[in-house]
């Protein structure tokens, strides 16, 4: 039990069904568990999990026990640590499995269908310093086993990833993306380069087929 785990967090989820349990990941120190709504911690991915940086984290809303991680921390800065791929537990954190991605380097977010833990989405921000094909949104229909990369920019599939998922709760087909080009230049100190690509998209056949939003929100030539 700790109060500081790793340095900052963008990592923590819960399931309704469960108020007082719920998971935080740091990006250095792992994931971490409360079973008494954060009075105390424990750490449970220092078995299985074998990287301290965390990105993102799903539990899966109709099964609690099913929980996603997601490695490497989405925050371009000065200091970060990357990711190795996507871990899957079917036991609540006690066991974890590696489900791939592993060349995915940064993880923004995961969304879960509220109604079937196997179907999953994962938002691949890629790696820092240059280009690499494990970008964008990822969706499994089978827990983890496979994968398809269901949303990225055609033009440039090498350098734009995806950094935000959101998932309709009564309506699970519809999902919003938001799609970043970005990297780490040596000569910067904190900022990140801003390169084209990026935008908000929508589907409403579960993944199948995006369409970019547009009327006001900001363009590349901004």
């Amino acid at each position: 039990m700790l109060f500081r785990s790793g340095g900052r967090a963008y990592a923590v989820a819960g399931a309704a069904s469960q108020p007082d349990t719920f998971y935080m990941g740091s990006v250095g120190g792992g994931v971490w568990k409360t079973e008494n709504a954060g009075r105390t911690w424990f750490p449970i991915s220092d078995q299985g999990i074998p990287i301290g940086s965390i990105g993102a984290i799903a539990v899966a809303p109709s099964d609690p026990n099913v929980v996603y991680v997601g490695t490497g921390e989405p925050d371009i800065r000065s200091q970060h640590s990357y990711g190795i791929g996507i871990f899957k537990s079917t036991d609540a954190g006690k066991t974890w499995t590696d489900i791939g991605l592993k060349d995915s380097s940064q993880i923004g977010r995961i969304v879960v269908d509220p109604h079937n833990p196997s179907i999953v989405y994962v938002a691949a921000l890629g790696h820092v310093y240059n280009a690499n094909p494990t970008r964008g949104v990822f969706r499994s229909t089978d827990g983890g086993a496979h994968w398809k990369k269901v949303l990225f920019d055609a033009q440039r599939p090498n350098d734009v990833g995806a950094i935000d998922l959101a998932i309709d709760p009564v309506h699970p087909r519809t999902l919003y993306a938001s799609l970043w080009s970005t990297r780490r230049p040596p000569w910067s100190v904190y900022a990140p380069a801003n390169l084209p690509g990026g935008g908000l998209y929508k589907s409403i056949d579960g993944g199948d087929t995006w369409h970019k939003l547009s009327g006001g929100l900001p363009a590349d030539n901004f």
